[in-house]
This record gives structure tokens, C-alpha cells and sequence, in this order.
């Protein structure tokens, strides 16, 4: 998982890509993010135009954007864009969706922000919305933000589509009722599981895969572990100490394989399949392969 709005061009996320296909990573996702506040400001490039060319540049692993904001795009801007791309890589995208967050990315490029209530009520209709759209011809919705009457194509052929959110209630059943796959934060197993449970419910007889994002300080050796944990501690003006009991208390992922393993089997034992693991710096593709050779050994 990556965040190309921190900085980082077509082709680092491409090696990224290229890496975790060739080491049977299950998926290569990315954000959707046009800026960030941090100074000076990133270049940031477009979530669909890049997936649009791995698309083409990979051959088997699966592309995914994590999550795009209804605020930034119409859903039928994103159903033509996702069906396309669904094209493109041969059935390999998984579409996440999202309310939208960050009221200062909206402000700098002029994007409307609405209130929470409306923006997450665009979210359920949009979702109604696509699944029209990729649905039988004529397509036909009729919402209070949204409507489409239309024959629709193409028809997408492998799309999975995605809703994450850390909500205790609406967010878990919306993933329930409309989703293949239900994303949430790393947290702890006492956090997660109740929203899963939410969820399960709303689903009923529906399959629906459970993963988390987040990152973690993870070493193949104790020596790497703690030279990685006193970087990151640096870096926020923190004490090792600080960053190791918040980090461990929120549950992410911490220290040598043994000790990440039981994190991640705890996270196993409550119904969680996936870890995209969040990789911030594209300049560094051997620090996230030396990462994903720690986790593996666990």
C-alpha cells in the first residue's frame, strides 16, 4: 500500500509494482490523494492514470486504488474509469471507494467538501449507483445526488470493489451489504473485531474478505529492528521507548518475525485475511523488501 501523494513518480511505482508481483504479493494498491500538507509540498500523481498503466506495465497481480473519495469524481466518471482499467488489466482492479477526509486537500484545488452526513450519504449512493452501472443494461438508478438511465460499457469483468473505514456501525454494514472486500486501520484484535462482527451480519450468506492497512517497524534481525525503531523515533522527536509502547498498545506490528507473527495470528484468530502493508517512501525498495522478507520469515 502506498501513498504516492507523499511524492514519487510513475516509474518507482512501477519497480513497487513489478517487485511485489514477481515475490507473490497478493495485490499493489495506492491512494488516492492530489496533495498533502507536509512542506514542501510532493508532486503527486493521479490514482486511475497510474493504475491505468500498470495495467498494462504487470501482467498477474492485482491493482488497487485505496480509496477514492466520491468528492473527487462523479460515479460515472468512476465506473467508466474503473471498467476501463478492469479492461485494460484483464479483470485485476479492486475499485475502493470513500467518503473523503482531508478538508484541506479539497480547499487547495477548489473541490467542494460537504458536511460528514452528506458526504457519507453520496458514499451509499454512489455505491448504488456502480452497482447499476455494472449491472444488467439498461442501467437505471434515481437517488438525491445521482441518477443514471443508460446502457452502460463495458461491462467490467474481474472488478472487486472495496469500502474501508474505521466507523463502529454504518461503515461495517455498508462493506456488509455492497462490498467484496472490508478495509479497516491496523488496530488491536478487541478493536476490529466487533466491526467485523457488524459487518458479518449485514453480509449474511455474502463473502466478503476482511483486510487492514497500516504499517509497521519490523527488522529481520533485532539489531535491524531497533535501528529502524530509533530512525522512526528520531524522525517524530520521540524516545524509542514512547514510540515502541504507543505503537505496540495500538497494535501495529512491531520488532523481529517471531513477535509479528503473533501479532498478525491474533489478527487471524478474529477474521482478518489481508495486511496491506503501508509503505510511505518510494525512493526505498529495499527497505520494503528487506520488510516483506522479516514478515515472510515469521
Amino acid at each position: 500500500m502506498t501513498e504516492p501523494q507523499l511524492g514519487g513518480t510513475y516509474d518507482q511505482i512501477l519497480a513497487f509494482a513489478r517487485w511485489s508481483e514477481a515475490n507473490d504479493i497478493a495485490s499493489f494498491a495506492r491512494s488516492d490523494h492530489y496533495y498533502t500538507t507536509r512542506q514542501p509540498t510532493p508532486e503527486a500523481t493521479d490514482a486511475f492514470a497510474t493504475l491505468a498503466g500498470l495495467a498494462r506495465d504487470t501482467d498477474t497481480i492485482r491493482l488497487g486504488v485505496m480509496v477514492s473519495p466520491v468528492t473527487f469524481r462523479h460515479p460515472a466518471v468512476i465506473a467508466k474509469t474503473a471498467a476501463t482499467i478492469d479492461q485494460m488489466s484483464g479483470g485485476r482492479l479492486d475499485l475502493g471507494v470513500g467518503t473523503g477526509w482531508m478538508e484541506a486537500e479539497h480547499a487547495a484545488f477548489g473541490m467542494p467538501f460537504p458536511p460528514w452526513k452528506e458526504r457519507f450519504a453520496r458514499l451509499e449512493e454512489a455505491l448504488d449507483y456502480l452497482a447499476a452501472a455494472f449491472g444488467d443494461d439498461p442501467a437505471a438508478h434515481k437517488g438525491n445526488h445521482y441518477t443514471l438511465e443508460a446502457n452502460v460499457g463495458p461491462k467490467p469483468s474481474g472488478i472487486r470493489l472495496m469500502v474501508g473505514g474505521s466507523g463502529a456501525t454504518r461503515t461495517p454494514t455498508l462493506a456488509g451489504t455492497h462490498a467484496d472486500e472490508y478495509n479497516l486501520f491496523l488496530d488491536t484484535p478487541e478493536e476490529i473485531a466487533p466491526k467485523i462482527k457488524v459487518m458479518r451480519q449485514a453480509a449474511a450468506d455474502r463473502e466478503v474478505l476482511v483486510s487492514v492497512m497500516g504499517g509497521g517497524i519490523i527488522g529481520r534481525t533485532d539489531a535491524e529492528y531497533r535501528d529502524r525503531l530509533g530512525q522512526f523515533a528520531a524522525s517524530r522527536g520521540k524516545t524509542t521507548e514512547e514510540i515502541e509502547t504507543r505503537f505496540t498498545a495500538e497494535g501495529v506490528p512491531m520488532g523481529t518475525p517471531s513477535r509479528v507473527a503473533e501479532t498478525l495470528a491474533a489478527l487471524d484468530e478474529i477474521g482478518v485475511e489481508r495486511w496491506y502493508v503501508q509503505w510511505l517512501d518510494l525512493a526505498d525498495l529495499d527497505g520494503y523488501a528487506s520488510t516483506i522478507e522479516a514478515i515472510r520469515a515469521g
